[in-house]
């Protein structure tokens, strides 16, 4: 089985995407909504928790929303005026249908569902402590600490409880929770992962980004605030901060790729600052070419504003089939390359004899630069002259991106130039680190206290990477089972 989308296949993903709503008609279809329009975030799995007010009930599959949920017989299983939902790609645990989420357990205090979009760095650490403590896990997912931290919390409510085990845990969270009670969402202290609030009518709507409300009709309210924990029940909405304020330090890759570009991240349109990018891009390094061309789809809006800034056209020299599932089965070795071709095809008319800038959000490996230079060659273009939307990724992300060993990112062990070279460029450059910023309406990064978390480009992390600093290992529950036994 190949994948036929080759430009995918070296970016980086994040972990997932959630939703939730509190008190609606059929909260089963809202959600399984909201899920599509999410499902950028993780195509891995997807899981729906719904509660009728007496019963819980969850359905989980492997593979896409559509086709898992948008079948009558799945919602209708789905019984209740609360549910959430969550789309997976992981990046801890093993691809299997234990670990897909909402996870869900019956508590000393009842029923408790939890959708996570974040990676946990200290989980390995906790979990080898609860393991000895008695805790029988039932997934290989850092997500499933938190329900453990909760069921062995000495505090006496549920929320005390789930408060505590919040301060236990280190790195990346944005969760949505659900009880008999109601409904819990909550945001880590420096804000790395995103969560919005809205309204549908009288119901409470929580999800990752701003197009799932869209999507579903619904108005949004806010953004749920770094540090914040919000409570939706029959008593009303509560807000909570049960954290020391610390400056807030988003993930800067959701305004570079991860988000939709429809979606508003911490109140910036992220189409506008992929446009304004392309246009730092353009200003800090010009070419001299015939034609702008984007990467589809991601590169789109960058290329756009490079195009305007440098007043060089913009055209799609790429062109992309959207009828071509994610894998194609070949029947025979000697045509499965022609695979590639099925998604994305260059368009030949245009590009031959001519200069061409190519616009792509990063480069991870350089496995698919070199695709999309080789093609570009191919189809007769003269000059190919590659530039990235964001600054070289030397650094891992242990905050809920999976990204490749240290040693496997490609700017880590090449200079620009010889990553040119490697290739098969004509030229290949980034934008700066002061230019993203700017993009993002700032004068530049602040060195001494960076408004974004940026570590993938910088190596400034935010907060401990307990794991990663005692086990250094590539997956954090790999070798779980050996140091627990010794």
């Amino acid at each position: 089985m190949l994948t036929t989308n080759p430009f995918d296949d070296d970016h980086l993903r994040e972990e997932c995407g959630i939703f939730g709503v509190y008190d609606v008609e059929s909260a089963a279809a809202i959600v399984a909504l909201g899920l599509h329009a999410l499902q950028h975030r993780g195509q891995e799995a997807a899981g729906v928790t719904t509660w009728d007010g007496h019963l819980f009930h969850t359905h989980r599959a492997m593979g896409h929303v559509a086709g898992n949920f948008d079948r009558d017989d799945v919602i209708r299983s789905l019984s209740g005026r609360v549910g959430m939902g969550h789309v997976r790609y992981s990046t801890t645990g093993e691809t299997a249908i234990r670990n897909v989420q909402p996870l869900f357990a019956e508590l000393a205090s009842g029923g408790f569902a939890v959708a996570h979009n974040g990676n946990i760095s200290n989980a390995m650490t906790l979990k080898r402590e609860l393991i000895r403590r008695g805790s029988i896990f039932q997934s290989t997912s850092d997500t499933e600490t938190i329900i453990h931290l909760v069921a062995t919390s000495s505090y006496r409510t549920l929320i005390d409880r789930f408060i505590d085990a919040l301060r236990r845990i280190e790195g990346a969270y944005s969760l949505i929770c659900m009880t008999p009670e109601g409904m819990i969402a909550c945001r880590d202290p420096l804000g790395i992962r995103p969560l919005v609030m809205g309204k549908l009518g009288d119901a409470t709507i929580f999800a990752s980004e701003t197009v799932a409300l869209d999507v579903c009709g619904a108005e949004f309210v806010r953004h749920v605030e770094p540090g914040e924990l919000i409570t939706v029940s029959e008593s009303g909405i509560r807000s909570i901060h049960p954290f020391a304020p610390v400056r807030a330090r988003p993930c800067v890759f959701e305004q570079v790729y991860f988000s939709r570009p429809d979606s508003v991240v911490d109140g910036q349109s992220v189409y506008s600052v992929r446009k304004a990018i392309g246009a730092e891009l353009a200003r800090e390094n010009p070419a001299d070419a015939d034609y702008v061309i984007p990467v589809p789809d991601s590169g789109v809006p960058a290329a756009i504003g490079y195009a305007q800034e440098s007043g060089v056209p913009f055209e799609l020299g790429i062109i992309r089939s959207h009828y071509v599932g994610r894998t194609f089965i070949q029947p025979a070795d000697n045509i499965r390359h022609l695979g590639v071709k099925l998604k994305h095809n260059a368009n030949r008319a245009l590009l031959a004899g001519k200069r061409i800038v190519l616009i792509d959000d990063s480069i991870v490996r350089g496995t698919t630069s070199l695709k999309i230079v080789q093609m570009m060659r191919d189809a007769g273009a003269t000059e190919v002259h590659m530039r990235i939307a964001s600054p070289p990724t030397r650094h891992s992300c242990f905050y809920g991106v999976d990204t490749p060993e240290r040693a496997k990112l490609l700017a880590a062990r090449m200079t620009v130039e010889e990553m040119a070279a490697y290739i098969g460029a004509d030229s290949l450059a980034f934008v700066s680190v002061d230019g993203l910023y700017r993009a993002m309406g700032e004068p530049g990064r602040d060195a001494a206290s960076p408004s974004h978390c940026d570590a993938c480009f910088t190596g400034d992390y935010p907060t401990t990477l307990t794991d990663h600093d005692e086990a250094a290992v590539p997956d954090q529950f790999a070798l779980l089972d050996e140091r627990v036994m010794a």
